[in-house]
């Protein structure tokens, strides 16, 4: 990814499980960034489960807020020159576009920053070797 390093990053939760090595990509991201973070609606020990078990150290995340608000506190609090939203859903979009942060999907994030998307997380259907003969 090319631009300037005067930028905080926001991964959100859902966007970050996606890629191959959530943590090779937050220490990727420091190098040509400010600030980078995760942001998520899920409970704060989620996030840090998340986080702790791909060691991961962020400048800042959700805590007991929301992503909207913990988004606008981030813009406030770090003062660069962009704030960029890697997301997963339509709704981070939206999200970002109305708190005027820059939005970009984690697909095109992977790409232009030469990151690897998790096959496995990727929606799969699920196979009858899931499943148990022997439960009712």
């Amino acid at each position: 990814m090319n631009g300037s390093g005067d930028m905080t990053l926001a991964f959100e939760l859902e966007a970050l499980s996606r890629l191959s090595d959530p943590g090779a990509t937050f220490e990727d991201a420091r190098g040509w960034t400010r600030y980078v973070g995760v942001v998520s609606d899920e409970p704060t020990y989620v996030v840090t489960n998340f986080t702790r078990k791909h060691r991961i150290r962020q400048d800042f995340f959700s805590g007991p807020r929301g992503k909207r608000e913990s988004l606008e506190r981030v813009g406030e609090q770090f003062d660069t020159e962009r704030h960029v939203l890697v997301g997963a859903a339509e709704a981070d979009r939206e999200l970002a576009e109305a708190i005027d942060w820059e939005y970009l999907p984690v697909e095109e994030a992977a790409e232009a920053a030469g990151w690897s998307l998790d096959s496995e997380a990727e929606t799969e259907p699920a196979t009858d070797e899931d499943e148990r003969d022997d439960w009712p």
